[in-house]
């Protein structure tokens, strides 16, 4: 499936693709598989995955990102450093703050993975990136309704479907989803046109898409015993942990 929020997404994450160059030189190791590795890498950690998001959105800088995502300045400055190397963002001014300079970054022309890539992906990463997207998600819905904004609009859209499928059912709905995303992006695009003529300012809002596996009855049962077993171990070490003290 496809994923950020723009024309491309990874399974529900958008990419920023390398600008163009003139050398037609191709670099070792850009691409495994038919996979773009520059991407792979950068999207490994989930929270390059939500800055990377951000950068799509605007230009910001570490400490503005420190400050949103309530992540430690060293932290945040390492992964944006990780982003600039693999060429995902790029810088785009620099400002004077309190003695020192503030550097401020965009993300480059953007990209996606297609089904096939987030195929070839390993599976190591995968969980990563879906955390990250799935992150800025709920973050965005939570700030909205602090903010009164979520259902400001009486025609808002908020809806859960859970159903049962087969293999063509998935297929179908899968393509449905690919086919709506693709007109959320010419809206978009149209109404950037629209906007450039009036001089308004537009709107800002936020559209998520998901369709995924859901575990069955038995593997939520499974899950839920795990969970209690694993609980209960750890009250048992630590009653032994309490006797060994008191002997002691």
């Amino acid at each position: 499936m496809e994923c950020f929020e723009c024309r491309a997404t990874i399974e529900g994450v958008a990419l920023a693709e390398k600008a163009k160059t003139k050398t037609k030189t191709k670099r070792k190791g850009k691409r495994k598989g038919g996979v773009d590795q520059r991407l792979v890498k950068a999207l490994a950690h989930p929270l390059r995955v939500q800055i990377l998001i951000i950068f799509n959105e605007r230009m910001a800088s570490p400490n503005e990102l420190a400050k949103e995502l309530e992540e430690g300045l060293s932290q945040v400055s390492y992964h944006v450093k990780v982003l600039k190397d693999y060429e995902c963002i790029a810088l785009v001014k620099t400002e004077p703050r309190r003695g020192a300079v503030e550097h401020y970054y965009r993300a480059t022309s953007r990209a996606f993975l297609t089904d096939r890539d987030w195929q070839q992906l390993p599976d190591s990463i995968r969980p990563g990136m879906s955390a990250g997207l799935m992150q800025t998600i709920v973050d965005d819905a939570a700030g909205a309704l602090e903010e009164g904004t979520f259902d400001a609009r009486d025609d808002r859209h908020l809806s859960r479907t859970s159903m049962i499928l087969d293999e063509q059912g998935w297929g179908d709905l899968t393509e449905a989803l690919t086919e709506t995303l693709g007109r959320v992006v010419e809206i978009q695009a149209e109404s950037a046109g629209r906007l450039a003529k009036t001089g308004e300012e537009g709107h800002t809002v936020a559209v998520a898409m998901m369709g995924f596996e859901v575990p069955g009855e038995e593997r939520k049962k499974a899950a839920k015993k795990a969970s209690k077993k694993g609980k209960a171990s750890k009250r048992v070490k630590a009653r032994k942990k309490g006797k060994a003290s008191k002997k002691a």
